[in-house]
């Protein structure tokens, strides 16, 4: 995006990519739909961010989802609002859009060398870069932006190796966090081994006073999915903090405590509870056993605290899984090492951009909005400090 934007203004520009082709990490998200922003207004899609809220806020307002948006339809992908707001390409891949990006920066005489992995600068100042051949390349640009990634799915290029050649220049760079991630949860062997990959559907999840509906899924070593994802920097904190955290599990946020007692006393016969759950309100083998493991396999005999024990399954969630699952990461260059441009206050003429920034955000079209805005922010900024 930093290339587009760069080129676009007549800056010759060339990207060097670790990986054997671009845009690995934007076909992956692809798969799930290519998510690429959300239909929110803008006040409210900032304060999505969290502490980064009020640094970002220029950056999104600079380059909002509308100007995103433009940029995919300008590409010749239409796009379209979700039923939850979210924003995707008619596609629902990132293929074509990254196709018809390639072939116009091409046109405009962006520079593509790929298998080039950045190693920092030599002595004199020139980048380096090794190749998988053992061939040093050396290049000595006017500016430089770094688009290197967090720390998360780092076959697809993202390693987090820059952060020590940056902190050896002065740069102030925190320790990288899973952010999106799933959650280690010590389930029964029973319960793991029969519901492994097995979805939670139309649920809400509750922690520190927040409440997020949505799905979730079962895995072997825990629980993952959008509304797990949701909570997962306060989840993260607290685990961190005191070892643990609880998050509490609707199983069925559509109906009242009340309602639910209702119908379970309706269908009160001589049934097992499971066929009980079941019939009256229409809970799967997943959710039922999820409460046995929450509750003990003794279930409440009693309808309104059986119907307590439905609205509310606490899970004891005792550590984040591996960074590298991660959709995204937390961590990366302190947001005051750089101006308001996004040039590196220690390292004049050089500038960073996207998830190499302290930041995160859930997903919902967020994490990419910021990624693009930041890039769209560095190139302007670059091409203003070139004219001057």
């Amino acid at each position: 995006m930093a290339a587009e934007v760069l080129s676009a203004a007549g800056v010759g520009v060339t990207i060097y990519d670790r990986m054997p082709s671009v845009g690995r990490k934007l076909l992956m998200a692809g798969r799930g739909g290519l998510n690429l922003t959300h239909s929110e207004p803008l006040a409210q899609f900032c304060k999505r961010y969290g502490g980064a809220s009020e640094r970002l806020a220029p950056v999104l307002e600079a380059f909002p989802p509308k100007a995103l948006i433009a940029w995919a339809e300008g590409l010749g992908q239409p796009t379209f609002v979700g039923t939850s707001g979210r924003v995707f390409p008619r596609a629902m891949k990132a293929s074509p859009l990254l196709r018809a990006w390639l072939k116009r920066l091409g046109s405009k005489g962006v520079a593509i060398r790929a298998r080039h992995d950045w190693r920092g600068w030599d002595e004199s100042g020139d980048l380096i870069f090794a190749r998988d051949t053992g061939e040093i390349v050396r290049a000595r640009p006017s500016a430089t932006v770094l688009a290197l990634g967090g720390a998360s799915w780092p076959k697809l290029g993202s390693t987090g190796a820059w952060s020590k050649i940056l902190s050896a220049r002065g740069v102030d760079v925190r320790a990288f966090r899973p952010s999106n991630c799933g959650f280690k949860v010590a389930w029964s062997e029973t319960f793991r081994t029969r519901f492994e990959g097995a979805p939670l559907k139309s649920i809400a999840v509750s922690f520190g006073g927040r409440t997020v509906r949505g799905e979730a899924l079962i895995t072997r070593q825990g629980i993952e999915g959008g509304a797990i994802y949701a909570l997962s920097a306060d989840l993260r904190d607290a685990i961190a903090a005191q070892g643990t955290a609880t998050v509490e599990i609707d199983l069925r946020p559509e109906f009242t405590e009340a309602q639910i007692a209702a119908k379970l006393e309706r269908q009160r016969s001589d049934q097992s509870l499971s066929n009980l759950l079941r019939k009256a309100i229409n809970l799967p083998p997943v959710a039922i056993n999820l409460l046995r493991e929450a509750h003990g396999a003794s279930l409440a005999a009693d309808a309104p605290e059986l119907a307590r024990q439905v609205k509310s399954a606490g899970v004891i969630l005792t550590g984040t899984q591996p960074m590298e699952r991660a959709i995204s990461t937390a961590g990366g260059i302190a947001l005051d090492a750089l101006d308001e441009g996004l040039m590196l206050r220690a390292l004049p003429g050089v500038y960073a951009t996207g998830e190499m920034l302290d930041w995160e955000a859930p997903t919902g079209g967020y994490l990419l909005q910021a990624t693009f805005a930041t890039a769209v922010v560095a190139a302007r900024a670059l091409l203003q400090r070139l004219e001057g």
